[in-house]
């Protein structure tokens, strides 16, 4: 038998970073996030020996281990270690050795989500496998946890639920890891105008968020005033974002990004840099009415909001910055597993 599972990556529309803690914990969080058609893969095939074969080819990482109940989190591909770590500990042990595999569409670092989704798949893999009783908020509680407490990965908690859950999302966030998923009926016109209008670009960089996300949790923790103020309205924007999209004010999308992109800035310092501000800017002058940084930020993807034609003199003012464009389509399903 091989098992399979597959989960989506998410665009973050408004509030980022309100997901994090201790902002979430102290004032409450709110985003609005999509599934988008890149997605994280995994797939356990069973083994006649004892072993225990872990395989990231989109990386050109490989470890192999004996079979047994604690594998080692060493900096080699602990998301998969670190859950498998978990299931064990919760379940009991594996009936066999196996090989698992992993593919991820976009890369580290991307500002998509890609380590939480992988989680996420990795999860589902293995529920898949052993017919594990999880719901989707089991699995997305079991990835924060196994990623954010036990492996220690910083980062907020919107991601996990996106790729479970799948589709146009309005989150809510609270103390003691409350999380409230409200799926958005929102028109198909709507959304087809929006992924019509709505460009991601990669900027050719990654970087590691867990730096600007412990910048800004620090913030908090130290009452900076201008930090906080930010985080209040971008979850602002969130709401904001919320009513355009179901009531179908398509046309005040790009401002939207815009308010939050102004106050994003604020929250961390390295959120944006020389650089994107400069394809930011440019991109405006093109016709984009508003954009975003997608994730942490500090390179990955960012957004532009592009209306009407305008999408074209935007992918043409940005050639020379060496990013690149992504086709994508939003999704309504998230994570999904199989066997054969």
């Amino acid at each position: 038998m091989i098992y399979r599972s597959k989960a989506p990556l998410r665009i973050g529309l408004a509030g980022g970073g309100t997901d994090v803690s201790p902002y979430c914990d102290l004032y409450g969080g709110a985003i609005l996030n999509a599934t988008i058609s890149l997605y994280a893969y995994a797939t356990i095939e069973l083994l006649s020996t004892p072993q225990i074969i872990i395989e990231a080819l989109d990386r050109n990482e490989s470890v192999s281990y004996d079979m047994a109940d604690e594998l080692p989190i060493d900096g080699v591909l602990d998301l998969a270690t670190g859950a498998y770590n978990h299931i064990v500990q919760q379940y009991g042990s594996v009936p066999s050795g196996f090989k698992l595999t992993t593919v991820v569409d976009a890369p580290a670092g991307s500002g998509l989500g890609s380590s939480s989704t992988l989680m996420v798949a990795i999860i589902g893999v293995f529920a898949e496998w052993l017919n594990l009783p999880l719901g989707e908020y089991d699995i997305a509680q079991m990835a924060y946890k196994v990623e954010r407490v036990e492996l220690a990965m910083a980062g907020g908690k919107q991601d996990q639920y996106a790729a479970t859950f799948g589709g146009v999302n309005f989150m809510e966030f609270y103390k003691d890891n409350k999380v409230i998923v409200n799926p958005l009926r929102i028109k198909n016109e709507y959304l087809y105008e929006l992924e019509n209008n709505l460009l991601l670009y990669f900027t050719a960089t990654s970087r590691l968020s867990s730096t600007i996300i412990e910048a800004q949790s620090k913030n908090v923790k130290d009452e900076n005033k201008e930090s906080i103020d930010a985080m209040h309205h971008l979850k602002e924007q969130a709401l904001i974002m919320k009513e355009a999209l179901l009531k179908g004010n398509i046309h005040e999308i790009g401002g939207i990004l815009d308010y939050g992109f102004r106050y994003k800035k604020q929250m961390a310092k390295g959120i944006s840099n020389d650089a994107m501000d400069e394809i930011y800017e440019t991109a405006l002058k093109a016709g984009a009415t508003g954009g975003k940084i997608s994730g942490a930020g500090g390179g990955g993807f960012m957004m532009f909001y592009c209306p009407a034609n305008t999408r074209y003199a935007v992918k043409k003012a940005l050639a020379n910055f060496g990013g690149s464009f992504s086709p994508y389509q939003f999704t309504e399903r998230g994570l999904f597993t199989w066997s054969i």
